[in-house]
């Protein structure tokens, strides 16, 4: 049997907590004007800006091709769970990605590998797609050594998401080194196609699409040195620029 195609490719920025709710809504806005470029360049683009935003984007990205994603969300529907969001809500307000389990919150949040995957499962059970963040907390100077370090650290993360979601239904894997969040550079290249091409060989069979995406410090240039390995960027601080995510749309759509 041939090997199934590439799926389409993506481009993604998360806001984090940086913006303002007007800076926030403004960005959303800055990041509707560019839907032509992504569609047309055969790019899906998505943005996650802080929830109070939410409904605000959703209505300002209704019509056009981006989707509109949220940082986090409850592996319930509903219930009594103060201070948490219901994927069901989420849903029903328009959000189609949902991002889960990033380094930040597991660091800070005590989020474990369990946790994640019940996440995922609730995001799946009400049709959003799971954008689950994975990375290997430290750096291995040798090459070699590295890329077998990262892979073990990561499988398991990505195992108890699998068995956690239908086979059938959309995943994106969010490969971010954590030592190279923040970092003045992206993770060297070749680590990241050699840890992203044994990451997509777990998903071999899934009936449903994977695309694998690269985030940690990545701006114009890093795409077209790992398209091998992965699908897209899920881009920080650097796209907060509207443009330089223009930049990166225009490099991920030619290359």
């Amino acid at each position: 049997m041939p090997p199934l195609p590439r799926p389409r490719r993506i481009v993604g920025v998360s806001s984090k907590m940086y913006f303002d709710y007007q800076n926030s809504i403004s960005y959303v806005q800055g990041v509707r004007e560019l839907d032509g470029l992504a569609w047309n360049g055969r790019v899906d683009l998505f943005v996650i800006p802080d929830f109070v935003s939410l409904s605000e984007s959703a209505r300002i990205l209704h019509s056009s091709h981006i989707m509109l994603g949220a940082q986090d969300t409850h592996w319930e529907d509903k219930g009594a769970y103060t201070g948490e969001v219901s994927p069901l809500v989420l849903s029903q307000i328009g959000v189609k990605i949902v991002e889960i389990g990033h380094a930040e919150r597991r660091a800070m949040f005590g989020e474990t590998d369990e946790t994640v995957a019940k996440k995922a499962a609730a995001a799946a059970r009400n049709g959003l797609i799971p954008l689950v963040c994975i990375g290997e907390r430290r750096h291995n100077s040798i090459a070699s050594a590295a890329v077998g370090m990262a892979v073990e650290e990561c499988r398991p993360q990505v195992n108890s998401v699998l068995a956690a979601v239908p086979d059938d239904v959309e995943i994106i894997l969010a490969y971010e080194p954590v030592w190279a969040i923040g970092a003045a550079e992206p993770a060297d290249p070749d680590h990241v196609v050699h840890v992203t091409k044994e990451l997509r060989k777990l998903t071999t069979g899934r009936k449903g699409v994977t695309r694998i995406v690269y985030g940690g410090s990545a701006g114009p240039g890093t795409f077209s040195k790992i398209a091998e390995g992965v699908d897209g960027l899920f881009l920080g601080r650097f796209a907060h620029d509207i443009h330089n995510l223009k930049r990166v749309i225009e490099e991920v759509s030619g290359a």
